[in-house]
This record gives structure tokens, sequence and C-alpha cells, in this order.
């Protein structure tokens, strides 16, 4: 087993740790990371199920968490195949295709705020119109209060998951603004996944 000590560390220093780590392993085995906060835990679970590993999480204390990472055929999103002598399979999808649309503020260009918001509540509309829709739309900073209770933009952005866009919205940022229990469409994510999201698209909607 190798101990990540990622008490204190913020986002996404927890999952960079942790992939570093499963990076370095020779075989199966299993990678136990230490945080002190339970959206660093479901960061690390989330990481885990979207690489195909195992995990188990566990309140040791009041601000102690263990999260336990089981490696065992599964590499960085890349599996072995039955019979090809070992050889990898890379199950990237296209980058063309790859089309994401981020929203990083509660409005939309600058001027008059009340404007901002109407614009940006008809923008994410005319996104949910689109034939060609995005595959994932990313909400940081003053963007995330957009998929909690009481924006104007819930029914749209609940339309758009349902037509199989992904939504995520960074979770340090739900935190700062006082909204991690009121997230009412899509998932938290964080920023390592962002970065991740953003550097892999083949096009890159900023609105």
């Amino acid at each position: 087993m190798i101990t990540v000590n990622a008490m204190g560390d913020a986002c996404p220093i927890p999952v960079v740790k942790t992939k570093n780590a499963i990076a370095s392993l020779k075989g199966a085995d299993v990678v136990e990371t230490l945080v002190d906060n339970e959206i660093a835990v479901e960061n690390l679970k989330k990481m885990a199920d979207q690489k195909g590993y195992k995990s188990t999480s566990e309140k040791l204390e009041e601000g102690k968490y263990r999260v336990c990472i089981i490696v065992e055929n599964v590499v960085d999103n890349v599996e072995k195949k039955d019979g090809d002598g070992g050889k990898f399979c890379d199950c990237t999808p296209e980058k063309e295709s790859n089309k994401v649309v981020v929203i990083r503020s509660s409005v939309m260009g600058e001027g008059d705020p009340e404007l901002g918001k109407v614009l940006l509540k008809g923008f994410i509309y005319a996104i949910s119109q689109q034939k060609d829709l995005p595959k994932t739309m990313l909400f940081y900073n003053g963007g995330a209060k957009l998929t909690c209770e009481e924006s104007p933009t819930l029914e749209d952005l609940k339309s758009l998951e349902a037509q199989g866009v992904e939504i995520l919205t960074c979770g340090t940022c739900l935190n700062h603004y006082g909204l991690t229990d009121k997230l009412q469409v899509g998932s938290v994510t964080n920023m390592y996944v962002i970065a991740e999201k953003m550097t892999q698209a083949g096009n890159i909607v900023k609105p």
C-alpha cells in the first residue's frame, strides 16, 4: 500500500498526488490518500470511478478522511485487451467532436449586470436548442451559482443533462459561495478535471 498525505492540500492537489502515486505502481496495489474535507473525498472517488478503479472511503476523525483506491488491471483510462499480446487500446474519443462550453460567471458580458443575467439565461437556452450539443459544460467561479437552487437556468440545464450533456461544477467554487449543499443539476468536479476537459476539447465555447 502507498499512502498519500494530502491533508491541508487545496483542490486539485489531492487528485494530482494520488494520480502520481498510481502511476508509480508496478502492478496491482492499493493507494491510500488522507484528506481533510468531504469534497476531496468525492473528487478522489470520482477520479477512481472514471479510471475504472474500485474505491472505499471512511471518516477517521473530525477533519480527517481516508480514501483507498484499489488498482488492478486498468491504467489511466487505458484497458488491457485479452489475447492482444499485452498491447493496450486507447479509447479516447475523437478530439474534433469534443465541444466544451465554459461558464465562468453568473452574467454574460460587461456592463449592466441585470442585462448580463438575462443574456446568459438566453445563451444557455439557445445552447439547449442546438442540433449539435456540447459534450460537456463546465461551471466555475460565479458560474457555479447557475447549477444551484434558485438559478433561472435550471430547467434548461436539466434538459441538456437529460440529452446527454455532462454538467460539471467546481467544488471549490461551491464551497466558497456556501452552495455545497445547493447543487441541483450535474455533479461536482475539481480543477484537475476542468483543466483536463479544456485541454482535450476540440472546441471551447466561452460566452
